[in-house]
């Protein structure tokens, strides 16, 4: 029997829609899932929605379920929990962790899957990818039992590498952003927060998240010397401006980039990206993530809502998207 599914596209850049989708019957090892709830990206969903992703980055960019090419049309989206209605026995009737666009049903292998824990609830583990992406991060970071350590932008991603650090060892940690309405994520966080002229300085470790030239700018700032910027932004098509004049020589600062598409150099071997993934979701047992969600809107108003996310209007960390059971896609 054929199933039913909607899903949105982006079919231009700036211009999105609902679509019809005919699934194939679940495989031997595969499942069919009933999506719950997925997630906006306020940062790589807005640049993709607007069309900003370089020509240079279209693989790299490329999600794990994407159809179709950047600029569009394309299904692009990574943040995705559901409930698994077929497929083998040890899987059926879990809510699970996907990175899938957003779509009503889908049929995926049963290895692309993640049960999540039973003390998540499944609105906040559409987080996981997000927190998957502070874990590499920190691995990368390598900090240290007391670091003094600042996350410069409480965005979607930065706000996450907070929520992670506050519970490391005796780290001191603040989180920076220009928008003193984030003072309220920091606290459910359980973090210090400031502006950037107000900032703590000689860091041993600034996370730069905040994809703006002033923002990576004032994290070399911060830091003391030998100390390191690791850099988080994802710039889309923009030019980045940095001072590397001045006292970057002679303090001897660090500048290291961190991407989630493979697992840090430091653990790598001894850890693969289905367990990052699954650690994610055991720190998201933590309710102080919820501060990062916000919404939600229904499935079929994603093309009204993300050009609000893309202007501005709509102000959002991560904005969910709830799911009506599809009875109707049948």
């Amino acid at each position: 029997m054929t199933v039913r599914a909607r899903a949105f596209w982006l079919a231009a850049p700036g211009q999105g829609e609902i679509r019809s989708v005919a699934l194939a019957p679940p495989g031997a090892d595969e499942v069919l899932v009933r999506t719950l709830h997925s997630g906006l990206s306020r940062g790589t969903e807005t640049l993709v929605f607007a069309g900003k992703v370089p020509p240079s980055q279209y693989a790299t960019m490329r999600a794990p379920f994407q159809q179709g090419d950047f600029p569009g049309p394309v299904k692009y989206g990574y943040l995705n929990v559901g409930h698994v209605e077929a497929g083998p026995a040890h899987l059926v009737g879990r809510t699970v962790f996907c990175l899938y666009p957003h779509q009503t049903r889908y049929v995926v292998p049963a290895s692309a899957v993640t049960v999540v824990p039973d003390g998540v609830p499944a609105a906040r583990a559409v987080l996981a990818g997000t927190v998957e992406t502070a874990v590499n991060a920190l691995w990368d970071a390598a900090p240290l039992v007391g670091d003094r350590i600042t996350v410069v932008g409480a965005g979607m991603v930065g706000s996450a590498v907070a929520g992670v650090l506050a519970r490391f060892p005796g780290a001191r940690v603040q989180l920076v952003d220009a928008d003193p309405g984030r003072a309220g994520v920091a606290a459910a966080l359980g973090v210090d927060f400031a502006l950037p002229a107000e900032a703590t300085g000689d860091r041993d470790l600034v996370v730069h998240a905040s994809a703006t030239s002033a923002g990576l700018t004032r994290s070399l700032e911060l830091l003391a010397p030998e100390g390191t910027v690791v850099e988080l932004s994802w710039y889309g098509d923009r030019q980045v401006s940095v001072p590397l004049g001045e006292n970057f020589h002679s303090r001897r600062l660090v500048v290291r980039s961190s991407q989630v598409g493979t697992v840090s150099p430091n653990v790598r071997g001894r850890r693969t990206y289905a367990d990052r993934l699954a650690l994610a979701l055991e720190l998201l047992a933590d309710p102080a993530f919820d501060a990062l969600l916000s919404g939600p809107c229904d499935f079929e108003e994603l093309p009204e809502t993300l050009p609000r996310l893309v202007s501005g209007e709509l102000p959002a960390l991560c904005h969910l998207v709830d799911y009506r059971d599809p009875a109707d896609d049948q």
